[in-house]
């Protein structure tokens, strides 16, 4: 027998489309159950590669007593509120504990346009690995570095200012003093990238300014020094500052009076000024040998300070030893007023309450996956059913059984093929508008775009589950008796 001429994919096409509302009601139940297949693996992997990366090889986060849920959230990713202050000299404890490898304070309450202000010491950029894209760090208080996605949103660039407000949401009180840019970090796709990060002293004295923090007096002795030139900007300058030389050293304002006002000094430098000279430039030589620069200021000066004002949100800390996971926190537990929150087990309970609702979004698209398989199933055993006369003709015209049977099963897969596109492009469109929605919050980063391996799953389902819905409408027309056809009166 001669091969039959007939082209089968364009009668398995024609035949697709032969019903289109049956078929748009088979493709419609097909494509969503993978989509939301395909949603949560887009979901879920961002999400757990987000944490991996957030977390920075954070091994414990050490804050006020209170939830370590919130400890972690507030301090690592910056999604909630801190539980409260701890005292500063709980960073040099934890720095003089031979478990710890890496002690690193932050301050959190401010924002800019929703963006976390932190203020922290230069190792926050190392214990992330941030670079800068432009500018240089912050030299000084009121100075500040912007993560990209920070800069991108608000235009602003190294030389510029800005006011951040009071709280960590919008619409809160501005504060007088200005922050200066000095920065622009590098984006990394992490919670970097939402941050503006400062010195320690910038948060306290924007908070002293408000009567929130410790007094000018306590923040003027954590700075260690003043700056004239952002004093004369805010119309509080004088203009009796002492020299320093030019490495660096910067003018000092007057004293202030019990009230925390500068008092006026005249030009006359008699023999007392000179001594008071000489203990101001000896202290700055010390905070010089004693301090790590980054940017011209010393990243552990303002810890130097013994106030007990003074107060940081959490510490993020870095074992020296595996030791260290088991003594660590009960030790900060211990203590009155701290509380130890662990990354890694709080980060898997995270993943466990989030796991509830993926869970759920999977087995909703199993469910749609399981009632499309059923419906074409149906649809491809009615379409046999009434092709009967059609499929006798195919075989007298020279097509063999096994090409019956390939064409049930090419028209289940080309529906396959069709929901498979139609699904990854839902998919990714569901999460880049999941993405917009968490952006406009400032929360947890998760893109349309991204691409990832486990997709592939989404083509070899559909596949899969039509060539098993066509398995029986192709066996019964590969079994068709073309004689019995033929003979039946229609």
């Amino acid at each position: 027998m001669s091969r039959s001429p007939l082209n089968l994919p364009r009668l398995a096409w024609r035949y697709l489309w032969s019903r289109p509302m049956l078929m748009a009601l088979n493709l419609m139940l097909l494509s969503l159950g993978l989509a939301a297949i395909g949603f949560v693996v887009l979901v879920s992997e961002q999400l757990e590669q987000g944490l991996k990366r957030d977390l920075a090889g954070i091994d414990l986060v050490v804050g006020a007593k209170g939830s370590p849920m919130q400890i972690l959230l507030a301090g690592v990713f910056h999604l909630d509120q801190s539980t409260g202050n701890i005292p500063l000299a709980t960073v040099r404890q934890l720095r003089q504990q031979p478990l710890v490898a890496q002690a690193v304070p932050i301050s959190l309450g401010d924002s800019y346009r929703g963006h976390r202000i932190v203020g922290t010491t230069p190792e926050y950029l190392g214990l992330y690995g941030l670079t800068l894209a432009q500018g240089q760090g912050w030299a000084r208080p009121m100075q500040a570095v912007l993560g990209a996605e920070v800069a991108r949103l608000s235009g602003l660039q190294p030389g510029d200012r800005f006011h951040g407000t009071h709280g960590l949401a919008s619409g809160g009180d501005e504060h007088e003093q200005a922050y200066e840019v000095t920065g622009v970090l590098a984006p990394t796709g992490g919670v970097a990238d939402r941050l503006v990060l400062t010195d320690l002293a910038s948060v306290w004295e924007a908070h002293a300014a408000h009567g929130h923090g410790p007094s000018a007096g306590v923040v003027g002795e954590a700075r260690g020094d003043h700056d004239h030139d952002r004093d004369r900007d805010q119309g509080q300058g004088h203009g009796h500052g002492h020299g320093h030389d030019q490495k660096g050293n910067k003018d000092h304002d007057g004293g202030e009076d019990k009230d925390g006002q500068h008092q006026g000094h005249d030009h006359d430098h008699d023999g007392s000024q000179d001594r008071d000279h000489e203990k101001s430039r000896d202290h700055h030589e010390d905070r010089d040998r004693s301090g790590a620069k980054v940017g011209g200021s010393t990243s552990q000066g303002a810890e130097t300070v013994d106030d007990p004002s003074l107060e940081v949100s959490m510490v993020l800390v870095r074992y020296r030893s595996p030791l260290a996971a088991v003594m660590l926190p009960r030790w900060v537990n211990a203590q009155p007023g701290l509380q130890a929150s662990v990354p890694a087990l709080e980060t898997a309970r995270l993943l466990s309450m989030l796991g509830v609702g993926i869970e759920v979004l999977r087995g909703f698209g199993l469910v749609l996956l399981i009632a499309a398989s059923l419906s074409v199933l149906v649809a491809l055993l009615h379409a046999v059913r009434e092709r009967q006369g059609d499929l006798a003709m195919l075989r007298m015209l020279g097509a063999t059984p096994a090409r019956v049977a390939g064409l049930i099963a090419l028209e289940a897969l080309m529906l396959a093929a069709l929901a498979t596109v139609l699904a990854l492009a839902l998919a990714h469109a569901l999460t880049g508008g999941l993405g917009a929605v968490l952006a406009a919050q400032q929360s947890v980063r998760i893109s349309g775009t991204w691409l990832s391996a486990w997709e592939a799953l989404v083509p070899a389902l559909a596949l899969g589950l039509a060539l098993l819905a066509a398995a029986w409408p192709a066996w019964r027309g590969y079994r068709l008796d073309v004689t019995e056809l033929l003979q039946t009166p229609r």
